[in-house]
């Protein structure tokens, strides 16, 4: 307060110490009003204007003794006027920019809010949670304490998201992350680490052996069903638990061990396992890749291969299959046969196909941009293609990259139709209104093929490798091919084939009225340039 009023009083005399337009104007209109006056009075007095008649209008008519003042007067009004405006502009400039700063460091702190936050549950996020646990781990270092950082993981949850839909599965997590702040104590740290996973700091861990005191608490939260929309939902969790300093000194360390023990403790009977050494003893690579997976999606450690599919009569480049790979920092290129998997039991399947998605609609663009027009398949997983927000997603991406739908294909197999079939089909219905082609892939290799291929929306079929590769050698296998191109074609579909690779393989299926072909003998999966590499060889050829 006192520096605002040091800054009027200095506005004010700033003002006051320079002569103001208004004083300069009252003074010229008082000198003026003065001289008309005093000519008026020596005109009516001597009968007629002159210097000498002046003078003596001034010295004896006292009405002018008044009027000599006025000049004097108007001169300090238009001071003060002065003075008195500069002194409100201050004031109402200095509130105004007061007004500004509060607004600006509202926004500054909602801002920092908003991205150290979870916007749903207003728990602290990883960002929150990552510096928190640093924070702890050096107060613990420096007095020699424990500290113990639990990971839970909802068990089942994407089943209330399938069955009930995401608003009601936002509605659960909600009540999850009251019923854990409830739980524990003020100096505790709940965060949201993202979907149904979340993570809790217990710093001042006196010995190893009270962890099993606090996942007594945390699990008797759960015991009670969660009411939501009049049904009594049971909900279990998962919970890995890593200790400092014993199982990681540092907090990757210590998140990706608690982590590690949260995938082991999905297995349990009991719902809980605290890290040991000997985890890694079963499958240390496996376990390494259960906790790194959803980092590597987040810090885009994921790519992209592409095989060609070549029509049969005009062998042009039909499309391309994106096939996802896994460039790890210390594995190398790791194979979907691997990770996906993984991703289907931890729940990020979405995520992954999503990132895939995403991927190859890009690479689409940039193909497009330079001529070369054609579509890109992508691998649908079974609960994936189950989850009713997919055809959304994709809409919402075409419209992101300006893409006809023609150019997207999906590729399902048949085991995604045993799990359910009612939905399957409505999804896929939605998908086809699209705009989007549904191709069936590994045809044969399931149980329902003739049951529900007459009701499916798909336009494509692709013969599974391992009736393709020794259907020369192999009568059997030469007549399911045969079979299932004949039956395709009746039904309007066309067909892919599978694992060519070899050029009497891919004469044989052109005489059968294969459409499309797809193996080594074209080209193995390969990376965005050498594919390029692939694409101009190919032209140079023809």
């Amino acid at each position: 307060m006192q520096r605002i009023a040091d800054t009027l009083s200095k506005n004010a005399r700033v003002m006051k110490s320079r002569v103001t337009r208004y004083a300069v104007t009252g003074v010229l209109i008082a000198t003026v009003a003065l001289l008309i006056a005093t000519a008026l009075s020596a005109f009516m007095t001597n009968g007629q204007i002159s210097l000498e008649s002046l003078m003596q209008a001034q010295m004896t008519n006292k009405t002018l003794w008044v009027l000599d003042t006025m000049p004097f007067i108007f001169a300090f009004w238009g001071q003060y006027v002065s003075s008195a405006i500069a002194f409100e502009t201050s004031a109402m400039v200095i509130d105004q920019t007061q007004d500004l700063r509060e607004q600006a460091a509202a926004m500054e702190n909602q801002a920092i809010y908003e991205a150290t936050h979870d916007p749903l549950t207003s728990l602290p996020n990883r960002i929150l949670l990552k510096d928190r646990l640093d924070q702890a781990l050096r107060s613990c270092a420096r007095e020699k304490k424990k500290l113990a950082l639990f990971i839970l993981d909802l068990d089942h949850f994407k089943e209330i998201n399938d069955t009930l839909g995401h608003y009601s599965g936002d509605r659960l997590l909600r009540r999850v992350a009251l019923r854990l702040k409830g739980t524990v104590r003020d100096s505790d740290t709940v965060a949201r680490l993202g979907g149904d996973e979340f993570a809790i700091i217990f710093p001042a861990l006196k010995k190893n052996e009270d962890v099993q005191i606090m996942v007594k608490k945390i699990m008797q939260t759960f015991k009670e069903p969660f009411m939501l929309d009049g049904m009594n939902l049971e909900m279990l969790a998962s919970i890995g638990i890593a200790i400092f300093p014993d199982h990681g000194r540092d907090v990757d360390t210590l998140m990706q061990r608690a982590d590690v023990a949260m995938y082991i403790a999905k297995q349990e009977k009991n719902k809980f396992a605290v890290y040991s050494q000997k985890f890694h003893a079963r499958n240390p690579k496996r376990l390494t890749l259960m906790s790194e997976l959803r980092q590597a999606i987040e810090n885009d450690e994921l790519m992209l291969f592409y095989q060609p599919k070549i029509a049969v009569q005009s062998r042009n480049i039909e499309g391309v299959e994106a096939l996802i790979r896994w460039q790890h920092k210390e594995h190398g290129i790791i194979s979907p046969d691997e990770f996906i998997p993984l991703a289907e039991r931890t729940g990020l399947i979405d995520n992954l196909t999503y990132w895939v998605l995403k991927r190859g609609m890009q690479q689409l663009v940039n193909w497009h941009a330079i001529g070369l027009k054609i579509g890109i398949a992508v691998n649908i997983s079974p609960s994936t293609l189950l989850n009713y927000d997919l055809p959304d997603v994709i809409t919402g991406l075409m419209a992101r990259y300006e893409l006809d739908p023609g150019f997207i294909t999906l590729e399902i197999t048949e085991g995604t139709l045993i799990k359910n079939p009612a939905r399957a089909l409505e999804i896929l219905t939605r998908l086809d209104e699209m705009g989007i082609k549904i191709s069936i892939d590994d045809f044969g290799t399931g149980y329902s093929s003739l049951a529900y291929l007459k009701k499916l929306p798909a336009s494509e079929v692709k013969i599974d490798k391992s009736f393709v590769m020794d259907m020369l050698h192999d009568d059997n296998d030469a007549v399911i091919v045969k079979t299932t191109i004949e039956l395709a074609h009746n039904l309007e579909m066309k067909v892919t084939a599978e694992g060519v690779e070899t050029h009497q393989l891919a004469l044989h299926l052109k005489e059968l009225g294969c459409d499309n072909l797809q193996g080594y003998y074209f080209s193995k999966p390969c990376n965005e340039k050498d594919f390029m590499e692939w694409v101009k060889s190919q032209i140079k050829t023809k």
